[in-house]
């Protein structure tokens, strides 16, 4: 069971009883929101220095380490007796890295500068550049809550058609034995 992003409990595919109780920190709770701040530092490129953009990737970035060693740590609890114990850690710290990082950094990133650039581009033909610039920022502040769930969609959809599919080898289950985010929600 994990406790969804309503407060909710439901019941995993992993069957982590840990979970039930807790929830998933990196997912279910505020801290979930570090992960978008690239996104937000995308949004204030045009007024700040690209100094506090990049602070703002290495903020995200430091999520998913975290949340990566986090299911690690999941994976080398649940499976402390599995004969492919050090395997599955791997498997579940790669795929948490490869996930987190295609979902919150690199994609979200590039649509919100390119969200702002198009829109700074179009309106600064009609306003001023600074003006231009205001209404993008706002426009790609504004697009993050949209962009979340079809990126995450789309990365769960690559994942479990290549990375996976690559590391379950054909064996049955090898998939659900490695821990990653449950997509229910």
């Amino acid at each position: 069971m994990t406790i969804g992003g309503n407060g909710k409990a439901k019941q995993s595919s992993s069957g982590d009883e840990a979970t039930a109780t807790e929830g998933d920190i990196f997912r279910d709770y505020p801290v979930r929101y570090l992960g978008y701040a690239n996104e937000v530092g995308e949004a204030f490129r045009s007024f700040v220095h690209v100094g506090l953009v990049r602070l703002s990737y290495a903020v995200s970035t430091c999520y998913v380490i975290a949340d990566a060693a986090h299911k690690g740590q999941i994976a080398n609890k649940k499976f402390s007796t599995h004969p492919e114990k050090t395997s599955i850690i791997a498997q579940s710290v790669a795929d948490t890295l490869l996930w987190q990082g295609l979902a919150s950094v690199i994609i979200p990133g590039f649509t919100i500068n390119r969200i702002c650039w198009m829109s700074t581009r179009l309106l600064s033909k009609r306003m001023s550049l600074n003006s231009s610039k205001g209404i993008s920022t706002a426009i790609g502040l504004a697009a993050i809550p949209f962009i979340i769930r079809p990126i995450d969609t789309s990365v769960d959809m690559l994942m479990e058609t290549t990375f996976r599919q690559i590391f379950s080898n054909g064996t049955h289950g090898a998939s659900k034995r490695v821990v990653h985010h449950n997509r229910d929600d």
